[in-house]
């Protein structure tokens, strides 16, 4: 390219770090190829004392630097895949799934070793309604409330005393070279990530044939694999950050080596269907159809309609 590749991205130094790291992959694909980036503040950054489902959900991450695409003034977007809507507006496209970082939710305390450590009533931050509502299925005795903000801000109010323990994704975790304040990684098998965790999509205009043709080769099929079927359970069930639900997808040994796991709950967990099923690695979409079907057989639809 003529010109350099711009990269739109939020100016958290979660979004910052993820975008430098693209910037780097992308110009070890090519000496002579200059990137650079453009930072933007986004509506869901702005608003921080409202819970993300009642302002409009994970898509205000990424409005602005979609914007920016439409305008000419960045060429791509880099996004954490579990914030990215699972209909994109049209006139975009992902062109690359990044491999996956370690897809586990992270325990993140000053007092405590674990959840199991925790007393009755201690407060645990969290900004997932998915994370609560299975961990409250699990440790009922335990309080949940609303932890927003970036990760450093995060981590500021868990320092600050306003709770006893935070959970967060390990992979922001350790992509800020904080992997050190992880104190357990929570199982997916009591935990199933939200679908996308840990991975990076990078977002380009349907018609930019040149940018995407570059990007394209940072994709990882394996992740991708495991991320359009984690993806597709929730377009059918109308995921969004109203709804807790989780999808996660990984390799097993066998003739369908395509393993997903995927649940829905309520609020509080009281009511939790949970799927799994085998597929091949060629039909990924055709895996969360059967999986988001299992869930509507056990009454997942009737969850989702009573959250309102």
């Amino acid at each position: 390219m003529d010109e350099p590749l711009i990269i739109a991205t939020r100016e958290s130094p979660l979004a910052l770090a993820q975008a430098n790291f693209v910037k780097a992959q992308l110009e070890a694909l090519d000496d002579g190829l200059e990137v650079e980036l453009l930072g933007m503040t986004t509506r869901g950054d702005q608003i921080l004392d409202k819970p993300l489902a009642k302002i409009g959900g994970k898509g205000l991450f990424i409005k602005e630097l979609e914007l920016a695409m439409q305008e000419g003034s960045a060429d791509l977007a880099v996004h954490s895949l579990k914030d990215v809507p699972m209909v994109l507006p049209k006139g975009f496209v992902l062109a690359a799934i990044l491999k996956r970082e370690d897809p586990r939710d992270a325990f993140v305390s000053n007092k405590y070793a674990s959840l199991d450590a925790m007393p009755a009533g201690g407060v645990v931050g969290t900004s997932s309604l998915r994370r609560a509502a299975v961990l409250k299925r699990k440790y009922p005795g335990l309080k949940f409330e609303p932890l927003r903000g970036n990760v450093n801000t995060r981590l500021r109010k868990l320092d600050a005393g306003e709770y006893d323990a935070a959970i967060l994704a390990a992979a922001g975790l350790i992509r800020l070279d904080m992997a050190d304040r992880i104190r357990a990684r929570i199982d997916v098998e009591v935990s199933i990530p939200a679908p996308g965790q840990a991975a990076l999509g990078i977002e380009v205009l349907a018609d930019d044939e040149e940018t995407a043709e570059i990007v394209a080769e940072l994709d990882h099929a394996p992740t991708a694999i495991c991320c359009t079927a984690e993806r597709t359970v929730s377009r059918l069930l109308g995921g969004s950050c109203e709804l807790p639900l989780g999808a996660y997808a990984d390799w097993v040994e066998g003739e369908k080596p395509l393993r997903l796991r995927a649940f829905v709950a309520n609020l509080d967990g009281s009511q939790y269907v949970e799927a799994e099923a085998f597929g091949t690695p060629d039909m990924p979409e055709a895996l969360g159809e059967v999986v988001a079907d299992m869930l509507k057989a056990k009454g997942a639809l009737e969850i989702i309609k009573a959250l309102g």
